[in-house]
């Protein structure tokens, strides 16, 4: 039970009926979220068409492929500057508030979406120079939206549903992804419809449609225009109560503004919030914190470190996977823009019926079953899709293609019905509203981090086609999501309780580091389960 020292504005934010101003703040966090995944995944769709642009090489005898080197920083560089942005805009979230540092983010996405399509030079290496440049920025507004939008949406959510809606807000990450493929799809179709051309092997200069440059800057300019769409309503959000009320102190402010959000008569209690602050008064970095929460921050961290290995590494090497599967042909047998064409409309279906429906699962059920369940469900079965993928790959690859995309799907759909939504949402719950945005920036530049080692040392694995190499990538990815599933252990369940009840705010303790029951309920039926095979 919360706490009777609990501020009346906090009560009331916590058992307030979902209302327009909830949906409302899904949609506006969650548009953050669909241009974030739009720009951070459209790269896919366009990078073998970079490649065939500025870097075919007749003496080769094949299209013209981005170097190694090239094609991890075309499709890695703006994690840097998402992890970059993640600390920065979290720290800030916490310091100046959350919706004064909320607006700029959409403002370095909007204009670094439209410069990347305006990537200019004299010659090939200065364009993706210009490219990565202004996509490390671009990587850096989106890294702000993270701590941001699920601090903002945890803030102003009701207990009994924060959890779907925190998860409804990063389910328009899937949504995203879709149209990323989609408006690749669309555009290239046009574009192949008015600039026809011979394949590859019939003639390997004609193969490249010269128009084709215009293609990928519309791709990616396209990224500017969601966020650009919602930019006035975020600016016309109040700053959350909790924060009003317990870091700015301003209990009067909380309770006028709050009051006016859900239409109803707040108490300023002025009295109770000089002790409520007092109570909370501890730092980061202090023996308290770690104390109470030490084991929250490392187990949201790892987890999130370990799933962003395996998730990017599925979406930034999908198009090397596609022609394995039969969703797309050689290069060689198709020109430049069918290329694309054929790269986005398989990146379309995988998202539209493995990756799209997981996220909305994780809505429907993390009321009903916990985080925790969810994530522990979501590790496990990632890792079983994919050891069977990397030891079956040759048999899969070459007598049952079906079977290898169904795997294949399956894997993206239990990551998003598990840890790629949970280790989003957790971080929002678990921490004190003085360091909540800073906790959830640490553990999502922690999931970035993993993400970079899935773009630059995973990727590399799978970019020449090489069986050997990319059977060793998948096993490896199998034994992340298993390491995943274990520190999972470290998270508690946070279902059904309010922010300050998790995090100790309401002068109680908190859930402290320990086992909860649902935890403990597992961790007794694996080990029962255990005892059994032993002893049969």
């Amino acid at each position: 039970m919360a706490s009777d020292n609990n501020l009346a504005v906090l009560e009331a934010l916590d058992s307030a009926r979902t209302q327009w101003y909830h949906v409302k703040a899904i949609v506006i966090a969650g548009m953050g979220f669909f241009t974030d995944a739009y720009d951070l995944f459209c790269i896919t769709a366009v990078s073998k068409l970079l490649g065939r642009l500025y870097y075919y090489d007749p003496v080769k005898g094949g299209p013209g492929k981005l170097p190694h080197t090239i094609n991890n920083l075309v499709t890695g560089v703006a994690l840097f500057g998402t992890l970059s942005g993640q600390l920065v805009f979290g720290w800030l979230g916490d310091k100046l508030g959350r919706k004064k540092v909320y607006g700029i983010t959409l403002i370095v996405m909007v204009f670094c979406a439209i410069c990347s399509g305006l990537s200019l030079g004299a010659t090939s290496g200065s364009v993706i120079g210009t490219l990565c440049f202004f996509r490390f920025w671009l990587g850096f507004g989106i890294g702000g939206d993270y701590p941001l939008s699920a601090t903002i949406m945890s803030e102003y959510a009701n207990k009994k549903t924060r959890g779907a809606f925190i998860a409804a807000v990063f389910a328009m990450q899937g949504v995203g992804i879709i149209f990323a493929g989609l408006v690749s799809m669309i555009l290239s179709r046009i574009f192949l419809d008015l600039y026809p051309a011979p394949t590859f092997n019939e003639d390997p200069i004609m193969s490249t449609q010269p128009e084709a440059d215009y293609l990928w800057r519309i791709v990616l300019m396209f990224g500017a225009l969601p966020a650009l769409l919602t930019y006035y309503w975020r600016m016309k959000m109040p700053e959350t109560g909790r924060y009003t009320a317990i870091i700015e102190g301003n209990a009067k402010q909380a309770a006028a503004d709050m009051g006016r959000v859900l239409d109803i008569e707040l108490d300023v209690e002025s009295d109770k919030l000089s002790q409520f602050k007092a109570a909370n008064q501890y730092k980061l970095l202090s023996h308290e914190f770690f104390s109470r929460h030490g084991y929250h921050l490392i187990g949201t961290m790892t987890t999130w470190f370990l799933l962003d290995i395996a998730f990017y590494s599925q979406n930034l090497t999908q198009k090397d996977i596609f022609p394995a599967m039969g969703l797309t042909k050689t290069a060689k047998e198709v020109n430049a823009i069918r290329e694309v064409f054929e790269t986005s409309r398989a990146m379309f279906v995988v998202a539209l019926l493995g990756t799209f429906p997981g996220y909305w699962f994780t809505v429907i059920f993390i009321e009903k079953i916990g985080r925790f369940v969810i994530q522990l469900i979501g590790f496990f079965m990632m890792s079983i899709f994919m050891l069977i993928l990397g030891v079956k790959y040759d048999y899969l690859r070459d007598s049952n293609k079906f079977l290898f995309a169904l795997l294949y799907g399956l894997t993206f759909f239990f990551a998003n019905f598990g840890p790629n939504s949970t280790t989003f949402v957790l971080p929002a719950e678990l921490f004190p509203t003085r360091v909540r945005s800073t906790c959830h920036a640490l553990s999502a530049a922690s999931g970035k981090a993993g993400a970079m080692i899935g773009a630059f040392v995973v990727q590399s694995y799978t970019l020449d086609g090489n069986v050997h190499k990319i059977k060793a990538a998948i096993i490896a990815l199998s034994f992340t999501n298993m390491l995943g599933f274990c520190f999972t252990f470290l998270v508690p369940e946070t279902k059904g309780r309010s922010l300050e009840e998790i995090s100790g705010e309401d002068g109680g303790g908190g859930l402290g580091g320990g086992q909860n029951e649902t935890q403990m309920a597992v961790t007794r039926s694996i080990a029962m389960q255990g005892n059994g095979r032993f002893e049969g």
